[in-house]
């Protein structure tokens, strides 16, 4: 029980350093409530069990290659910079009315959330270190169905900091005025656009060196 509780903690702390789900998330729940940031979080957790599976299975050292890597980071550029541009644009709408049905369906949160996990190369690296020094130790003193379980602590930590982001951020929506929830949604887009930029530079950088 401590084992899972430790792994439980790792997928909380995993979530807590503000990146751009977090930062996706805390817009989204401004602007359109609960759902949708929540919905954020759980397409970041699938793409974490997509990473977590491609290692557990011995793929992922294949997507650590100088061309796959230059793709993941190129495509990252684009969905972060996508998303970010479009959070400043739409932060000019007014943001405080219900405006879940304007154009931003359930659907499309998840996706977001799933295309900008899925396409960061720090997770694919993240997830080797994190996951794969994880399995290097357990697969040695425990079975498949414990390490599952295990593994399962990890997604529990990490589902609970969704729930947290989106309900905070969602409590924060009835608090702010219009002025403010424009400034969060430019604030959060500026850290996507950032965060993309930065993935573009490193596909530059692999493409010449390369």
């Amino acid at each position: 029980m401590n084992i899972f509780v430790s792994y439980l903690l790792l997928g909380l702390s995993l979530s807590a350093p503000m990146g751009p789900i977090n930062a996706a998330q805390l817009d989204k729940g401004i602007r359109f409530g609960f759902w949708h940031a929540w919905l954020i979080g759980v397409g970041g957790m699938v793409a974490d069990g997509v990473f977590m599976l491609l290692i557990y299975f011995g793929v992922a050292q294949f997507i650590d290659t100088p061309i796959l890597r230059a793709f993941l980071w190129s495509f990252g550029f684009f969905v972060l910079c996508y998303t970010g541009v479009e959070s400043i644009a739409k932060s000019k709408a007014p943001t405080l009315e219900r405006t879940e049905t304007r154009g931003e369906t359930l659907g499309k949160s998840f996706r977001t959330g799933f295309l900008m996990a899925i396409s960061n190369p720090l997770s694919i690296l993240f997830w080797l270190g994190i996951y794969g020094s994880i399995l290097a130790q357990t697969t040695d003193q425990y079975g498949a169905i414990q390490i599952l379980i295990y593994s399962s602590g990890i997604f529990l930590g990490i589902t609970i900091w969704d729930i947290t982001m989106a309900a905070l951020a969602t409590g924060t929506r009835r608090l702010v005025t219009p002025t403010i929830q424009q400034i969060i949604s430019i604030l959060s887009g500026l850290v996507l656009i950032g965060f993309g930029l930065y993935f573009g530079i490193q596909a530059f950088r692999l493409i010449v060196g390369g």
